[in-house]
């Protein structure tokens, strides 16, 4: 124990074992429910589900164990909801490609975060996206989320008249709403492992009423599993898919996906690091940022390797620090209880999407909040920022938003006289914006 203490500086930190294992058992249980959305968004792109699986408890663990040991942070790791949704919607089902070539674009981007980690690149890379357009993306992603979620169910059905319109009210909306206000309210009352509980409570809902439709002669819509336990599925590990990842045309997608992990990580840590008062007085900036970063860009590349989308810090790490964790062994902590659901994907696999269609919802709401942050008055600023916003939804491509919140942004400043706003590094940025835009044409 002193060995542990010693290499993890409890002393220093003023904290102490049994603080560090609660704090990494908090963050287990707010991050927890990505074992099963992680799985049951990205098998809509047409992975198995026990593959995906697998590969997200895999990336998890091993991720969030690193960066325990590596930065001493009590950062928990996983792959992102967001950068999962750009995979799945954007360049598997929206650009036509197979999971294996998304795979090897996401094993691309992170070998780019690594280099770009390593030679501190990422620091002009970061100065050059204007802080509104990185508001706008994340509250974008958020709203594409709610809006996965809220089709799933029904809620949100296509019209030929509206394009969109309400689907009316049915048994699955119906546990959608139960499910989604029970969520709700764990989470306004800060319950630990909130979004766990719903899916739960959402999950047991959906099996009761499934029964009765049945005995009622009805259809089922939820069964039940035909077991608890099972080895872990290698249906996607290792199958990535560089070479096919290697055209021009993934220049910008690769670009996406390594600018949404770069920036959601940035984020993630400057906000947990204010929590928890990592911030290094001389700097400004958080403490280990560097190491934490390299240790997200390797997670990353492993996510390419084992068979799932980006890996990504988790904001919901806070609730570890909240808790009292200082240290790296939270983050080893939060990455050991990963292991064992590697091997109950049969357990797993019954959770219907009704289950899980709330905490993308709410996870929605989230991800709108930095949208508080934007000066909405301020119209070469908010422009921008707002189609980004609203183009990643309405367009179903978070590479749309991206490429046009950026595009605009330029275009707006050079016709006002404001050309010397704009870095060189974004007008590298755009330039490859430009040529994707040609190349999916």
């Amino acid at each position: 124990m002193k060995s542990i203490a010693r290499f993890f500086k409890f002393q220093e930190l003023n904290t102490d074992l049994k603080t560090e294992v609660l704090a990494g058992i908090a963050t287990f249980l707010t991050m927890a429910y990505i074992i099963v959305v992680n799985p049951l968004v990205l098998s809509d792109a047409g992975m198995p589900f026990e593959g995906v699986l697998f590969a997200t408890v895999l990336v998890s663990a091993v991720t969030s164990i690193l960066m325990g040991l590596v930065a001493n942070l009590p950062f928990g790791l996983a792959p992102g909801m967001g950068i999962n949704a750009f995979f799945a919607y954007s360049l598997v089902l929206g650009m036509g490609m197979e999971w294996q070539t998304a795979l090897g674009a996401v094993f691309i981007s992170g070998i780019i975060f690594i280099l770009l980690s390593i030679f501190k690149v990422r620091e002009a890379i970061v100065r050059a996206i204007p802080t509104t357009i990185r508001y706008a993306i994340a509250a974008g992603i958020g709203l594409f989320l709610a809006l996965i979620g809220l089709r799933s169910v029904g809620f949100i059905v296509s019209n030929p008249a509206t394009m969109v319109g309400f689907g009316g009210i049915t048994p699955v909306l119906l546990i959608f709403l139960a499910g989604f206000l029970v969520t709700s309210v764990l989470v306004i009352k800060r319950v630990k492992g909130a979004l766990i509980m719903g899916i739960v409570f959402t999950s047991l809902v959906a099996f009761i009423v499934s029964l009765i439709t049945v005995a009622a002669g009805g259809e089922g819509f939820v069964s039940l599993p035909e077991g608890i336990f099972a080895l872990p599925s290698l249906e996607v590990f290792f199958k990535l898919d560089i070479a096919g990842a290697l055209s021009a045309g993934m220049i910008l997608p690769i670009f996406s996906l390594l600018f949404t992990d770069m920036f959601d990580s940035i984020s993630t840590f400057a906000g947990v690091s204010e929590v928890g008062d990592f911030i290094d007085k001389e700097s400004g900036e958080p403490k280990n940022v560097g190491k934490a970063l390299l240790v997200d860009a390797i997670g990353t590349t492993l996510s390419g390797l084992f068979g799932t989308s980006s890996a990504t810090t988790y904001i919901e790490s806070a609730a570890g620090v909240e808790e009292g964790g200082r240290s790296g062994f939270s983050a080893v902590v939060t990455g050991l209880l990963f292991i064992p659901f590697m091997f109950l994907s049969p357990l797993l696999k019954f959770i219907p999407e009704v289950a899980t269609a709330p905490v993308l919802v709410l996870i929605g709401i989230f991800m709108v909040k930095p949208l508080m942050k934007i000066h909405w008055t301020h119209f070469d600023e908010a422009i921008p920022a707002f189609l980004g916003l609203i183009l990643i939804p309405l367009t179903y491509s978070i590479t749309q938003g991206v490429v046009w919140a950026f595009l605009s942004w330029t275009v707006l400043k050079v016709l006002l006289g404001k050309a010397k706003e704009v870095p060189v590094t974004l007008w590298v940025i755009d330039a490859f914006a430009i040529l994707s835009l040609v190349l999916s044409h």
